[in-house]
């Protein structure tokens, strides 16, 4: 095994690290089969909310994104992919949540509404 001499230890260190570098930045990213998974399952629970009626603009965009990080995954440009999941899976997030609120407020009100009948009936019986 031939040696390095101490003078040229610095520059065989420094391509070292750059075949490192180089090596780590070609490495390949799996392709994000769990996070669309997931997206997809978001999306679904989304819809199962009452996402398309309560919050339609949040779904559309859910939707639009899956559609891209699909498409993504096509072309095998799974860090795309991934991010496009990742953002479908926020909005429709979002869609499930504005959904359920939107939900309960209409509950809300229509307690509100037969207490209001409740008390007409009690002041009509009482008068």
């Amino acid at each position: 095994m031939t040696s390095i001499p101490n003078y040229r230890w610095p520059r065989a260190m420094s391509a070292l690290a750059v075949a490192a570098a180089l090596m780590a930045g070609c490495a390949t990213t799996p392709p994000p089969t769990e996070q669309l998974a997931v997206s997809k399952a978001a999306v679904a629970n989304a819809v199962d909310a009452g996402g398309p009626e309560f919050a339609p603009a949040e779904m559309k965009t859910a939707q639009e994104k899956m559609d891209r990080a699909n498409q993504a995954m096509t072309a095998k440009e799974y860090e795309r992919a991934q991010w496009m999941a990742e953002q479908a899976q926020v909005d429709a997030q979002l869609a499930t949540s504005k959904a359920r609120a939107a939900k309960a407020q209409r509950a809300a009100l229509a307690v509100q509404e037969d207490g209001r009948v409740l008390r007409e009936e009690l002041d009509r019986k009482n008068k």
